[in-house]
């Protein structure tokens, strides 16, 4: 049975007003709001607490406690937001090609986005690829560029693979590769487990925080914090402290932070070593007197 939605948490969250009606506007709203105000973050995974994809675990962390989350939490909320607007609405996996573009050969799925489908024609919703994520549904169609309110982005191939890529600059880069192939909750629930606590994700090893409001993307990577504009202006700031840190997250990103012990332990790992302290000079003998004569 569908697990029932908290619609007007939902809208609360996102500051969302207007028509429900299952539209391609409201669903081009609704893509704009969730990625500009619930920030992506990946707190669970680096304290090594496993993520859990239930309605009612996401509602309560994304929804009532202020937090974020990584992609199967984003796309499992919006999903059943959808659903529940009475959109067609399924979830697909991807490959993660970003940033490394030459690695076009890993076969392990990580990603999780959404097929939607609005009077007859299909869309690709994805809110929950941190920095680079979609801030408006795309068309699914091939070799079109596409644009949002942030950067422009293409699909291509589609016989029967697709690759999503976004525009950088003058270059195309791609970000993931998946398929329409159905997807059943085993699977989704397989792929979350191994990337909340698999050392090897990078979720558990590194801090990633990310929002994309009008006109920016904030991005949080351990402890470089970077806020870029649309014209490509781009201020970086190194974080020091532990102090510093979870001012950006509070501050910047919204978050209203968990009161768990290993919160701390797991940000402390991230930051920079302090520099060694300078040795303090050895004092001076004193000078000895000597026998006269």
């Amino acid at each position: 049975m569908p697990e029932k939605v908290n619609l007007k948490a939902y809208f609360d969250r996102i500051g969302f007003a207007g028509s429900i009606a299952p539209t391609v506007a409201t669903l081009e709203l609704l893509h704009a709001l969730h990625p500009a105000t619930i920030p992506f973050e990946n707190l669970d995974a680096l304290m090594g607490k496993q993520v859990a994809l239930d309605q009612q675990s996401i509602e309560r962390k994304l929804l009532a406690e202020r937090r974020g989350g990584y992609c199967f939490e984003h796309n499992l909320l919006f999903m059943r937001v959808l659903a529940e607007l009475d959109y067609g609405v399924r979830p697909l996996l991807a490959r993660v090609i970003w940033p490394h573009a030459e690695d076009t050969g890993a076969s392990e799925p990580s990603h999780m986005l959404l097929l939607v489908e609005v009077n007859g024609q299909n869309y690709i919703a994805d809110v929950g690829f941190g920095s680079l994520t979609l801030t408006t549904p795309l068309r699914l169609r091939a070799e079109a560029d596409q644009s949002t309110p942030h950067q422009n982005f293409r699909l291509m191939g589609g016989d029967p693979e697709w690759t999503m890529e976004v525009q950088l600059g003058d270059q195309w880069r791609p970000l993931y590769a998946f398929t329409t192939a159905n997807v059943d909750e085993a699977q989704l629930a397989a792929v979350n487990a191994r990337m909340s606590s698999d050392p090897a994700s990078p979720f558990t090893g590194n801090l990633l925080a990310s929002l994309s409001p009008s006109g920016r993307r904030l991005t949080l990577r351990d402890a470089r914090f970077t806020v870029r504009s649309l014209d490509g202006d781009k201020q970086r700031t190194e974080i020091a402290t532990i102090e510093e840190m979870r001012a950006i997250l509070t501050n910047e990103f919204g978050l209203v932070l968990p009161a768990n012990e290993a919160l701390d332990a797991a940000l402390l790992a991230l930051l920079p070593e302090p520099p060694p302290a300078e040795a303090e000079p050895e004092p001076a003998a004193e000078p000895q007197p000597t026998p006269e004569s």
